[in-house]
């Protein structure tokens, strides 16, 4: 399928010729049906492959015009009155009141959650009250601005005894008051007839639908609903899921009627089911269509499943999953009139058969597909024995497209659609809210990118209801109901704002923000890379070996060690390493101007404190730095961060309590000294701190930890800044926060006690108030928690503004929620839930790529602390290289982060002066370097290429510009000049001259002598 198939037009009521069409082919003696059974297996195979970044994500565009966005609700779940105005009983009403019993089964379901006692039982006996709210109902409608409304016919409330005897009166015009009002507010209504509440007494009488009798009674309710409501109506569904209706109802009990049946009274019923199904479209079809010009379908559910493996026979099990419940009910209606074979081969005498008629009479009985996809059959309804070993996958794009090659390119109108929160979640119902967006996405994508004709979008379901078999442990609704109070408002939720605004917008379009930005940072901006800490290879090069080495010309053509002979011992220099030389070169190659890794307290000073140094180790460090300086590379020193193992201390503090000694801070203040004056003169750049977890952290390390930063800056400030004039400051961790509801007030309160929490306890004493954040405080003092430190005015003083500029790094963007959705994953401390939007491309460990986080926690810290000059020292994502071979994950990465950081620095005013990509190679960060690392041979991704393009440009040069225009710079040094630092090849290359001077003199002399000596 091309990338960008056309879309087919929106589904409509059908002009006069079209309606015709059917019964010309009927009377043809048959319909064109050109698909073939099996052709949706195609689907795994097409889309096996992760799709590339760009496609992963969120795709900016919209609907077709035209395109229907519905809403849903079902008259058991929401209508209650369940005796009012002469209302039959229906199924459900018996089965709540009076469930089966049976050996080993759990509870048919949860009472309403909410305050008060006793709580009522877990009946649809008012549920929301809909019966009796009309208006609010439509008002809920209006609100959310959509264009069609299904809802289904309670069956026993029209024919109270299921019968065609008197209609019930005011069953009829609460149906009637309720289509007036959605032709007032030009809403489409689309009818279901049959949404389980089957009349008691139709089963009391005929056994429900295992009774083939059934089919009559049905069609006489029909032409009822036809005769009364036909004018209006322009969609009309048969029977909501079939597979449920059949199998759960009459097979295993589990809904009503609740007969734990056998599976052949199952697929008995589903017999019958289909007949009857197929009764009324060919009714509507023969006397309704022609006046009324409307459409008839069945509403099928499915579930998506893929194989365990990709072999030929798990993607026939999978085919096999989707025949068993979505193929059951399709094939006869969309094809061929009978089963599939696959069920016909697996089930034998088990499946009844269709004669020739009947295969000819449900052939082709819909005129559109209608497709329920969600957690009424996916991950909770479906038969465990129907997966064959598969796994099920909440996959509707897949789905759509595997029923667009199996049923013959059908248009299809997707008439149930949602997910579920807890029966605890009031309004901000975050995780339904992701999901409906992931799934309208996933239709969007079908649609534009695989050609799929998808009509329309329901979502389900217009406010919280009964939800069958868990009762009211779960919600669906856009629209919150407290279902104890007495006057049951619809409140939106975050859901509905979600989806209101969706359909404004009639999709994604986008945006101005979304959009990238072309231009250049300024000239003098720091373009650099990370590694963690640098491996220390103390390995020197050849020519340092003292050993005397004879060459065997004649035999092996090799260097022989001469025993015995040893020559004198030469002095080592720094580009012995040959470790630095081989970084230095790789780092070249990147054209970064600056390279950013972290020191080894522990290997520096093994105890510690300066009682035992390690020169041998400051020797190797001070000859990387000064390395990096002659090949024009600024190095960025931080003295430590919080690795394993002993949180990057050496081992004597970290057993002595790490930073929940006080002492620390004082030893890192005379360790950061150390390092000052041994490495300071080629070191312009310090981080003291890098990447503090402030997760991971007590309150009282994290007091010590400020200290200790204070302390190693002043010691910095008032002894080495004058003689190195360097700069200094703490790199903190800046994942951003955002509300998971952005119309919440409430997730917006929770995002902001987080950012202070996770950013603003380190941040505030240095770079604001020299304090922790009024928000911290409160929060702990409202729970009581004294945990806290307070500072002295003497040591507000010493930490306030101990900062040169402010570093951050950055990975990620978190959502925060406060509604207790999962108690698992809920933070009681702070009383937030974190979750993530599942439309997010991620990264192989899970880690969110969301690129305008990084502009807004750069905002976030600009408003805070004011204009300070600010670097990104870290920002990286893993990669997979056995999923992602070219590097496509980080390629994506970069570009979108750094232009997102261009933004904020152009557009918003940042006063940005750098950015480092992590990590230099793979040795020393698994699967997050710009290098692939191998038996000590480092090879290139092609991320580094694309980084290396982002330096030479500045940034993202346009269409129309030239080039980059900044002079080429390099710093002076005045102990690093290139005399200073070739010492050695200086002496060497004068004894060569003196050679030379002295070898030209006596060829002079003896050539003249030889001249006087001829004459």
């Amino acid at each position: 399928m091309p990338a960008s198939a056309p879309p087919r037009p929106p589904l409509s009521p059908s002009p006069p010729w079209r309606r015709l069409l059917p019964l010309w082919l009927l009377a043809l003696g048959g319909r064109c049906l050109r698909a073939e059974p099996g052709e949706g297996a195609q689907t795994w195979a097409r889309f096996a492959r992760p799709p590339a970044p760009e496609a992963a994500g969120l795709l900016h565009d919209t609907f077709p015009d035209g395109f229907h966005w519905a809403v849903g609700s079902a008259a058991y779940q929401t209508e209650g009155g369940w005796r009012q105005h002469g209302k039959g009983a229906s199924i459900w009403d018996t089965f709540t009141h009076h469930p089966p019993a049976s050996p080993g089964d759990p509870p048919l379901a949860d009472p309403p959650s909410g305050a008060g006692s006793p709580p009522p039982p877990a009946t649809g006996d008012v549920a929301g009250d809909s019966y009796n709210n009309v208006f609010r109902d439509t008002e809920g409608l209006r609100e959310l601005g959509v264009t069609h409304y299904r809802f289904s016919i309670s069956w026993a409330r029209v024919l109270p005894n299921g019968s065609s005897g008197a209609p019930n009166r005011e069953g009829l015009r609460y149906y009637r008051r309720l289509l007036e009002r959605l032709r007032v507010l030009g809403v489409q209504p689309v009818v279901t007839l049959y949404h389980w509440d089957l009349p008691q007494r139709l089963q009391d009488t005929y056994g429900g639908w295992a009774s083939r009798a059934l089919a009559d009674h049905f069609k006489d309710y029909a032409e009822l609903c036809f005769r009364h409501f036909g004018g209006q109506v322009k969609y009309w569904i048969t029977i909501d899921n079939p597979y449920v209706v059949a199998w759960h109802g009459y097979a295993t009990g589990r809904l009503a009627p609740g007969i734990h049946g056998s599976p052949r009274l199952g697929y008995l019923v589903a017999h019958n089911l289909l007949l009857a199904h197929a009764k009324i479209w060919h009714l509507y079809n023969t006397f309704y269509r022609p006046t009324q010009g409307g459409q008839v379908s069945i509403a099928l559910s499915s579930h998506w499943i893929r194989p365990q493996r990709m072999t030929d026979h798990n993607i026939q099990e999978c085919q096999k999953s989707l025949d068993f419940v979505l193929g059951w009910f399709a094939k006869p209606i969309f094809l061929d009139g009978d089963y599939p074979e696959s069920m016909k081969h697996n089930l034998s005498s088990l499946l009844p058969s269709f004669t020739a008629s009947e295969k000819k009479f449900i052939q082709g009985t819909a005129d559109f597909f209608a497709l329920s996809f969600g957690p009424t059959l996916s991950f909770q309804l479906l038969d465990p024995d129907m997966k064959f070993h598969q796994l099920e996958s909440p996959s509707l794009r897949q789905l759509l497209s595997w029923i667009d090659l199996e049923y013959n390119h059908p248009a299809i109108f997707i008439v149930e659609n949602g997910w579920f929160v807890s029966g605890n979640t009031r309004r901000d119902d975050a995780k339904y809210m992701y999901y409906l967006k992931k799934f309208i996405m996933e239709t969007l994508k079908a649609i534009k990118l695989d050609g799929v004709n998808v009509t329309g979008y329901t979502a389900w379901s217009l406010m919280d209801g009964f939800e069958w078999h868990r009762g009211y442990s779960i919600r669906r609704g856009l629209f919150y109901v407290d279902f104890l109070s007495q006057e049951k408002k619809l409140l939106p939720k975050s859901s509905a704002l979600f989806y209101q605004k969706l359909i404004e917008s009639n999709g994604f379009p986008l945006l101005p923000e979304n959009q990238p930005l072309e231009g250049t940072f300024p000239c003098d901006f720091a373009w650099g890379v990370v590694d963690n800490y640098i491996q220390v290879d103390t390995t020197l090069s050849q020519f340092t070996d003292q050993n005397v080495y004879q060459w065997d010309v004649h035999h092996s053509k090799r260097l022989i060690k001469v025993d015995g002979v040893v020559a004198k011992k030469r002095r080592s220099y720094c580009v012995d390493f040959a470790a630095i030389r081989l970084q230095v070169a790789l780092l070249k190659e990147m054209h970064v101007t600056h390279f950013h890794f972290t020191l080894d307290w522990a290997l520096i000073l093994p105890l510690g404190n300066r009682s035992q140094v390690n020169h041998s180790i400051l020797h190797y460090y001070r000859c990387v730095v000064s390395e990096l300086v002659h090949a024009n590379i600024t190095p960025v020193v931080a003295l430590w961060q919080p690795t394993s193992p002993h949180q990057g201390l050496p081992r004597a503090l970290a057993k002595h309590g790490a930073w929940e000694n006080p002492h620390t801070a004082l030893v890192f203040a005379e360790y950061a000294s150390l390092c000052f004056k041994e490495l300071g003169h080629h070191v312009k750049f310090w981080i003291t701190m890098k990447e503090p977890n402030t997760r991971n952290m007590t309150y009282r390390a994290g007091h010590h930890l400020l200290k200790a930063h204070a302390l190693a800056w002043r010691v910095y400030d008032e002894k080495f800044r004058h003689s190195q004039k360097g700069k200094i400051s703490i790199a903190l961790q800046a994942d951003w926060i955002e509300p998971a509801c952005p119309f919440s007030p409430k997730d917006h309160e929770v995002t902001e006690r987080v950012l202070e929490f996770d950013i603003g306890w380190l941040a505030e004493p240095i770079f604001g108030s020299g304090d922790y954040p009024h928000v911290m405080r409160d929060w702990l003092n409202q729970r009581n928690n004294i945990l806290l430190p307070y500072f002295t005015e003497e040591e507000k003083k010493l930490i306030q503004g101990s900062f040169d500029f402010l570093a951050i790094s950055h990975y990620t963007t978190i959502l925060v929620d406060w509604e207790k959705e999962d108690p698992i994953k809920y933070n009681d401390y702070l009383e937030v839930q974190e979750m993530t939007d599942i439309t997010w491309l991620n990264s192989p460990s899970q880690v969110a790529v969301v690129p305008w986080g990084l502009r807004k926690v750069l905002n976030w810290l600009k408003f805070k602390y004011g204009d300070l000059p600010m670097y990104v020292t870290a920002n990286g994502i893993d990669d997979d290289p056995l999923v992602d071979e070219q590097d496509k994950l980080r390629v994506y990465y970069l570009q979108n982060y750094i232009n997102e950081a261009l933004k904020a620095y152009v557009l918003d005013g940042v006063n940005l002066y750098g950015y480092f990509a992590y990590s230099f190679n793979d040795r020393s960060a698994p699967n997050f370097g710009f290098y692939h690392y191998l038996a000590n041979q480092f090879e290139a991704k092609p991320s580094m290429k694309h980084y290396r393009r982002l330096i030479d440009n500045n940034g993202f040069l346009g269409s129309k510009s030239l080039g980059r225009f900044c002079p080429e710079e390099y710093t002076e040094c005045a102990d690093c000049g290139f005399f200073h630092t070739r010492k050695s090849l200086l002496v060497f290359l004068a004894f060569l001259f003196l050679v030379f001077i002295v070898s030209l003199s006596l060829i002079f002399y003896y050539n003249k002598k030889g001249r006087r000596s001829y004459k």
